[in-house]
């Protein structure tokens, strides 16, 4: 039985971490027998990573396919502002919780993510552990929790903001007023920080659809 559960843990994260990826991207369809093929697993660990991954609305089922759920513009809103406020909760409470440790990891990171400037696949990696972090740095094991779950759904976003022209070298000094302002131990500074800079990304990501609807 342990191993099965293994098994079903193994499944769910391998199909979870190829949408993040971009590996599959929203409209595209998973059949069972390609990711147990792709995955080395056997099907019926993939069969119950799909099911779970579509009780979570990241797979959409059409007919007796799965497909790559994709966000309208009405759900990308909706993700933005729970996401904006759990975040800037996080900030808040590392300002009061976070270890100096912590609060040094935070500037070591954004440091190092100014090296991938013009690598935007690579700086949206960076980017998700620089957050990560600062959840972790709450010390709030709900809210974490929470912030997971947001963190999956933006799995579904086919471009990262951060391909913006300009948008990299402002999101890292955006970075460091967020970090500068849990060091302070100012809890109000940092909420606001951090809610400015995800609206700032926000805005971004609205300017870059609409260009690219543009296009189309």
């Amino acid at each position: 039985m342990a191993d099965d559960k293994n098994q079903n843990k193994d499944a769910y994260t391998l199909i979870l971490d190829a949408i993040d990826t971009g590996i599959y991207r929203p409209g595209d369809r998973l059949v069972e027998s390609e990711l147990a093929e792709r995955f080395g697993v056997s099907r019926t660990p993939i069969r119950e990573a799909l099911q779970r991954l579509e009780t979570q609305s990241l797979l959409t089922r059409d007919g007796r396919s799965m497909i790559v759920a994709s966000l309208d513009h009405n759900q990308l809103a909706e993700l933005y502002v729970v996401r904006s406020e759990l975040e800037a909760l996080a900030a808040r409470l590392a300002a009061r919780h976070a270890t100096e440790e912590e609060i040094n990891v935070l500037r070591d990171m954004n440091e190092a993510d100014r090296a991938l400037i013009g690598n935007p696949a690579a700086l949206a990696r960076a980017n998700r552990r620089f957050h990560r972090q600062v959840h972790l740095a709450s010390h709030n094991r709900y809210l974490f929790q929470q912030l997971d779950l947001v963190y999956r759904t933006m799995a579904l976003m086919a471009t990262t903001s951060l391909a913006a022209e300009g948008r990299s070298e402002t999101a890292i000094k955006e970075h460091d007023q967020i970090v500068d302002a849990i060091a302070a131990r100012d809890g109000e500074a940092a909420y606001a920080a951090l809610k400015a800079h995800i609206s700032k990304a926000f805005v971004t990501r609205l300017k870059s659809d609409a260009a690219a609807a543009e296009k189309g």
